[in-house]
């Protein structure tokens, strides 16, 4: 039996489609690189982050210290991060993404922006602007995303 997929019919329904079809944009981009969404993100933060602890980096992902751990081991055999002792305090490992890990995901904010034009293109330049100018308006009165 086929599932019918549900109506798309309200504004926010609309939205969440055009972000569903931002995220699996994404996934594919990630999965041709042989990366995981984590793994993405988490050299994505090292290279904007060098030096980061396992710590920070839990944070950021809002996930445990040990599936940071195993997640970096995977990323360390691809040899995409090393770790290195802290000058201060031998026992702190700090994380940075090699240049190697750093290539791997160049490229992704061009992809993103370039889906941007993709899916935008049924609309002309006035069309664009005022899409833009409504959603400015509605994301006034919400509090700032945070990661």
């Amino acid at each position: 039996m086929t599932q019918q997929a549900p109506a798309m019919d309200t504004p926010l329904q609309l939205m969440r489609w055009i972000g569903w079809a931002q995220r699996k944009a994404a996934e594919e981009w990630v999965r041709e690189r042989d990366l995981s969404q984590e793994q993405s993100f988490v050299l994505g933060y090292l290279q904007r982050s060098p030096g980061a602890i396992q710590r920070d980096i839990a944070a950021i992902t809002r996930t445990s210290a040990a599936s940071v751990s195993s997640l970096l081991q995977g990323l360390e055999r691809r040899g995409l991060v090393e770790r290195r002792a802290d000058d201060g305090n031998a026992r702190t490992k700090r994380v940075f993404a090699t240049d190697e890990g750093i290539a791997l995901i160049a490229g992704f904010e061009d992809a993103t922006i370039a889906l941007d034009d993709v899916l935008l293109a049924p609309l002309d330049a006035d069309e664009r602007a005022t899409l833009q100018a409504l959603l400015q308006k509605v994301t006034a009165e919400l509090p700032a995303p945070t990661r």
